[in-house]
């Protein structure tokens, strides 16, 4: 037989006699009920509890007697910020950009999204609070989105970055930062896994790895900017488009890929060593290239501001400039080849789409393409330095410098890895007038800029958004009569 619950009857409250209730006491009810079930019986306890006899407060706790004789209360915390003085609030536009940018870079775990906001913008945020930003956001991890999505909507986005892979070189985890990075929606990994199995099962044996694998010998360096890599890359030579790019040694981040006219020319490649120190402001300790005739520039370069802005560096002691045969230039070639297989091969065969409307022999044909190529390829590489340097490498605990994370997140966070910030600033006009004097950007144009002018005119006018691989001789037949 259950126990009938009662009401405890209450103390009646008794007004203090020193002063009237209301310049004396505040009240504070706390209603609680708690049930305890024990052999099927129930006990419901309701109790009110009345707290009072608070003394008066000191005139400088911010409460005011009004003219009836009761006390008011004023926030000490009017704006609702409390203990994190520095975190922006809520609806913060710039944090909110941010954290979208974080997003497209695949990057959803709250820790390391607390650590670059303070290391990359001075931005100080809790992982909870970063946590639930995300969420009024709608910025959610993988799984959570795929239990959202409608299955056609997930797998036209795997298809659609499988059109744009016509070799079939890219792997899942090169698919999956891509998704994220156009479209800012994350997929689990092993979906695309078995999306692109089932798609394009052959895709998985081209991938597999068959090159011989020369011994290497860990690299040495104190941080980002203690040595940059440079060199060419010539497989595009053949179509028209050479390239040359710097990638920082310590990080493996790139710091510029560019096409241009002739990556054999030595002014051109010193006009771009100077444009990265222009727009650095500053120069690394060192930098190694191959043997190549054009990098003997570089060399000049290198050696003069380093002495001139950083005397306290020997240069016998620790060479501005070092050659080293191709295959020892480790970081850059390594770089070359994942350039080739991802986005090289690809571009051969958009080029080659082409071949039944483009001749090179009519001079108008050969200025358009000599514009609108490099257009679109420089936008591409533009594209591809941002992936690659968000590209989540895998953990290898025999490497010194840093793995298991991307290499923008290693040169943000380089703190973490007990290493410096080694760019040794120089004075951006110097380094200005030194680009003029060897004869600044036209070296790295195709084209003249009055007719880099005039086509860029004509391809607004026609009303076109974008250019792409899948569009670009769409654009060139459609641009050629009115140039």
């Amino acid at each position: 037989m259950g126990i009938t619950p009662q009401r405890p009857k209450h103390r009646p409250f008794v007004e203090s006699p020193q002063l009237p209730l209301p310049r004396r006491i505040r009240l504070f009810l706390e209603f609680s009920i708690s049930a305890i079930t024990q052999h099927n019986q129930t006990l419901v306890h309701y109790s009110i509890i009345v707290i009072s006899v608070v003394p008066r407060m000191q005139a400088d706790d911010r409460e005011d007697e009004n003219e009836d004789g009761y006390y008011t209360h004023h926030s000490t915390n009017p704006s609702g910020r409390n203990q994190h003085k520095d975190c922006p609030p809520k609806g913060d536009h710039k944090v909110a950009n941010l954290l979208r940018e974080y997003h497209r870079q695949n990057i959803s775990d709250r820790k390391l999204i607390s650590k670059l906001l303070q290391a990359e913008h001075g931005i100080k945020m809790s992982e909870a609070t970063v946590a639930r930003r995300r969420r009024e956001l709608g910025l959610f991890g993988s799984h959570l989105t795929a239990a959202q999505l409608p299955e056609v909507t997930k797998r036209q986005l795997v298809l659609d970055q499988l059109a744009d892979d016509p070799t079939g070189r890219r792997g899942p985890r090169v698919v999956k930062e891509l998704i994220a990075n156009k479209t800012g929606v994350m997929l689990p990994r092993k979906y695309i896994r078995d999306q692109m199995m089932l798609q394009e099962p052959e895709g998985f044996v081209v991938r597999q790895p068959t090159s011989k694998k020369l011994s290497r010998r860990p690299l040495v360096v104190l941080g980002p900017h203690h040595e940059w890599s440079g060199d060419g890359h010539d497989k595009l030579t053949q179509i028209g488009f050479p390239i040359w790019g710097i990638r920082d040694v310590w990080s493996g981040k790139w710091l510029g890929i560019w096409v241009l006219p002739n990556n054999r020319l030595k002014d051109a490649i010193a006009y771009l060593y100077l444009s990265l120190c222009y727009q650095l402001g500053g120069i690394p300790i060192q930098t190694t290239t191959d043997c190549g005739s054009e990098t003997t520039e570089i060399y000049g370069f290198a050696n003069a501001l380093r002495e001139h802005f950083s005397p306290h560096l020997s240069l016998n002691e620790l060479p501005a400039h070092k050659f080293l045969k191709s295959v020892h230039n480790t970081t850059i070639e390594r770089g070359w080849l994942r350039l080739r297989l991802q986005w090289g091969d690809n571009v051969k065969v958009f080029w080659e789409a082409g071949s039944g409307i483009y001749d090179e022999m009519d001079l108008r044909q050969y200025d358009l393409v000599k514009w609108l190529w490099p257009k679109l390829i420089q936008q591409e590489l533009n594209q591809l330095q941002e992936q690659f340097n968000n590209h989540h490498v895998r953990k290898d605990s025999s490497k010194k410098l840093p793995s298991g994370v991307s290499p923008n997140v290693a040169f943000a966070l380089h703190d973490e890895y007990q290493a410096e910030n080694c760019l040794q600033a120089v004075d951006r006009e110097v380094v200005r007038q030194l680009m003029e004097s060897i004869g600044g950007e036209d070296l790295i144009h195709f084209v003249s800029v009055e007719y880099e002018n005039h086509a860029q005119t004509i391809f607004t006018n026609l009303g076109f958004k974008e250019l792409s691989f899948h569009n670009v001789w769409n654009i060139f037949s459609a641009m050629l009569p009115l140039i």
